[in-house]
């Protein structure tokens, strides 16, 4: 089959016919010349990885020409996917970039809005490939349950699923197969772990529509998470714009033991880092420690890297990768990557922003938490702390799985702990979750005996989908508002996330870790020396986990759970997707208003939020994921966790003409429907968290028109401003301050509106009294485009419109 050029496959005004070695800077060109075609994946048999490394290696001979330095592998990727690279300006933490990216990939709470943004484009198809991933609309429940007749677990909360999913799942189902977009079904697994599996690529570029999208990483994959709005401008055959990325890296020395896990990797560099020490940045491990992990542990690293609120993170191409993609059936990619991997690892004396060094010799197992990912506490430590912060030290659950680790390796260690306990007559002292992260790992586990070590020792096997990670837990052991402490092998931990109770207190370790404390009951147990006691009355002491990184049998694939689309674009046309304008799930878009062409005057303060908003508080997860496709209905969980510093409570804020207090929501409907325009006032990191552009589009849909904080989350920040919002942060944080909540709050500059420009807001108090000071934004010219049409999506279609595109 011939390949197809390269202009179809959206991948730019790269340089073709370069023949010969390029001996400058290290740099083999050529390098994979004459090697058999090789799909990107064998559920895209038309779509080629030479064509992707021949036009990396094309474009990053123009780059270190242009640069003349080495390179991190951060920028051989990033740099390898420019638009332009002939007059892009390429300058760390300062340039805005365009690039290409190879694919994209939607989980199904996010692709439903991303897809009716790519219906409302008018476009016929995706240009690149593109999937979506049905894995966050499962709830987990752990006791039986009348709605699921009397069961629970798995395949209970599976069927149910699917029934009382079936309007959006058939929604996405029919719009992949119009548009050209694989469907992963539901019980199909993780988006992260199938993508790993069967997608993931050494060098090549993904953004998906959700923040652990850099999980991919651990395949040496520059996989960035994103809002819908970026994933429709890529579907669309649009680049795709990034501020260039310092690049932080992480030296790695020294050989892992005992009980120290790729866990203990990143939920130390969290403490190092903190939730916001990544941001703007390319997290680059490397050094000789690096071949001393799994490909799946790797993963594990990367993935945790969005705690750290890093751009991505990347691991260089080595054995363990390349014994990964065989053991998943890609020997193909394996030989053509091993062939690139001069392009696949920073060349010597490549310069970082940040460094950091870690002896994995030296390394201890260590549990975060809780209530934020990076409060790191060693092993050693954590019991001290326990006591000296009076948090619950009785454990009430433990839950291993989720994107972050469910893979076999991860499943094999937890077991190897779980067979000790049951030697000795041991089962879990408290509830025990399993989720499998995909149905390949859940179908290999089960064949291999693991499944049954966690049946034995009283542990709950969920589906292969999110689960309590993403608050879809309806948990039932503790009431609401009681204290408690549950520990995860999860990623986040805020208030509230796993189970909708603030007063639980979630620790995040590995899963092994995780397994010995299910089994023991009590946090101030410390596996590496203490003692439990046996069914026979005699003290076991508990060995360092083993687990095979790869099954020796290879990997089971279990059920067929993959929907192509017709390869057919006259099959496509023919086929149609409705939305039932009664439906309360699923809700067509209406563009919003472009920009009046004036200051914004005079808008009231809506919120002044005290310290901590994630996107968890700005658009909780849980039960609200169900009206992900309905923009109006989600509309009304509106920062109804954030905190108002008038009063210190939730969901309750002053209007500002009636004088009563009520919800957030309730009142911004209000002031839009009398013609007011809202602002809301923030802390430092302003929606931290999840990439859901749900906490962009509700505040756009309920007449918001600025967000003014200390400082801003990437992708929060990115995802204001595709919605026509105005992302600003005070140039002095102190500034802070004066604003209360009841000023009316102006902002001017906007009619010579500028990149590098502050903005100027003006306050005013009740009493009339006035101040003013300077803002600060980071638009770019494109972006200020977005803010004048109203959206991105209204821009592009502009421009679709003109002929422009």
């Amino acid at each position: 089959m011939q390949s197809q050029p390269l202009a179809r496959l959206g991948l730019g005004p790269v340089r073709l016919g370069l023949v010969g070695r390029e001996r400058q800077n290290v740099l083999c060109y050529s390098s994979i010349a004459g090697i058999e075609k090789v799909p990107m994946s064998k559920l895209e048999p038309t779509e080629y990885v030479n064509d992707r490394y021949k036009a990396i290696e094309d474009r990053l001979k123009v780059v270190r020409k242009r640069l003349n330095q080495p390179l991190t592998l951060a920028e051989k990727i990033v740099y390898g996917h420019l638009d332009d690279p002939e007059s892009a300006e390429m300058k760390r933490g300062v340039s805005y970039l365009k690039l290409r990216p190879d694919r994209v990939a939607m989980q199904d709470a996010t692709a439903q809005m991303a897809m009716l943004q790519f219906i409302s484009s008018g476009l016929p198809k995706t240009m690149v490939p593109s999937t979506i991933h049905c894995d966050h609309l499962i709830e987990g429940t752990t006791s039986p349950q009348p709605d699921r007749e009397g069961k629970f677990g798995g395949e209970a909360d599976l069927s149910f699923a699917v029934k009382t999913n079936k309007e959006v799942y058939d929604f996405l189902a029919t719009a992949g197969s119009k548009y050209g977009v694989g469907f992963w079904r539901p019980g199909s697994g993780i988006i992260h772990q199938i993508v790993l599996e069967n997608y993931a690529l050494p060098g090549l570029m993904m953004i998906g529509t959700d923040s652990h999208t850099p999980n991919a990483g651990g395949l040496g994959m520059c996989a960035v998470g994103v809002g819908g709005a970026d994933a429709v401008d890529v579907m669309a055959g649009l680049p795709w714009e990034l501020k260039a990325p310092k690049v932080i890296g992480v030296k790695l020395t020294g050989k892992m033991s005992r009980w120290t896990s790729p866990k203990d990797v990143i939920l130390k560099v969290a403490g190092i880092l903190t939730v916001k020490g990544g941001t703007g940045a390319i997290v680059e491990y490397f050094g000789p420690g690096v071949d001393n992990m799994s490909c799946t542990g790797m993963a594990t690293v990367c993935n945790m890297g969005a705690e750290i609120g890093a751009t991505t993170s990347l691991f260089p191409f080595n054995k363990r990768m390349y014994d990964y993609l065989v053991a998943t059936d890609r020997s193909g990619a394996a030989s053509l990557a091993d062939a690139f991997k001069e392009n696949l690892r920073a060349d010597e004396g490549a310069k970082y922003d940040q460094l950091i060094e870690i002896n994995l010799s030296e390394l201890e197992p260590h549990i975060n938490g809780p209530f934020t990912p990076d409060l790191a506490h060693p092993l050693s430590k954590f019991a001290e702390e326990l006591r000296k912060n009076n948090w619950p030290t009785e454990l009430k659950a433990g839950l291993i799985g989720s994107c972050t680790n469910s893979s076999y390796e991860d499943m094999a260690r937890a077991a190897s702990v779980a067979r000790q306990a049951l030697a000795a007559g041991i089962k879990a002292k408290v509830p025990f979750t399993i989720s499998p992260g995909s149905e390949q790992i859940r179908a290999t586990i089960a064949r291999d005996g693991i499944m049954d070590v966690f049946d034995k020792i009283g542990g709950t096997v969920l589906s292969n989908s999110c689960g309590p990670c993403i608050g879809q837990w309806k948990r039932t052991d503790v009431p609401k508002g009681e204290a408690n402490s549950i520990i995860t092998s999860f990623n986040r931990n805020f208030a509230a996330r796993n189970d909708g109770n603030p007063a639980t207190h979630a620790f995040v370790a590995s899963p092994e870790l995780v397994t010995a404390y299910a089994i023991a009951g009590d946090l101030t147990f410390n596996p590496e020396k203490d003692t439990l006691v046996g069914a026979d009355g005699k003290e076991i002491k508990l060995e360092a986990p083993f687990g095979d990184e790869l099954p020796a049998r290879g990997f089971d694939a279990g059920a067929n759970v993959y929907q192509a689309p017709p390869s057919s674009l006259d099959d496509r046309a023919k086929l149609s997707v409705k939305v039932d304008p009664a439906s309360q799930r699923l809700q067509l878009l209406s563009p919003f208003k472009a920009w009046n062409g004036d200051d914004i005057k005079d808008a009231v303060v809506l919120i002044k939020v005290k310290g901590k908003c994630t996107t968890d508080h700005i658009s909780m997860a849980g039960p609200w994921l169900k009206y992900r496709g309905h923009l109006d209905n989600i509309s009304n969980n509106l920062l109804i966790g954030a905190i108002n510093i008038a009063n210190g409570k939730p969901n309750a804020v002053k209007n500002l003409v009636t004088g009563e207090e009520g919800p957030v929501p309730a009142t911004a409907r209000d002031y839009k429907a009398r013609g007011m325009p809202w602002v809301v006032v923030g802390d430092e990191n302003y929606g931290e968290g999840s990439s859901r552009e749900h906490a962009a589009l509700e505040p756009r849909h309920l007449g918001g028109v600025a967000i003014i904080v200390k400082s801003f989350a990437r992708i929060h920040e990115t995802n204001l401003k595709k919605q026509g919002m105005l992302p600003l942060t005070f140039a002095n944080p102190a500034d802070y301050d004066k604003i209360d909540p009841t000023d009316k709050i102006t902002i001017e500059g906007l009619k010579t509106f500028t990149p590098g420009v502050p903005l100027t807001l003006v306050g005013k108090k009740a009493d009339g009294s006035t101040y003013s000071f300077p803002v600060n934004h980071t638009f770019n010219d494109n972006q200020i485009n977005w803010f004048k049409n109203g959206s991105a999506l209204n821009a592009m279609a502009a421009a679709f419109k003109a002929g422009k595109m």
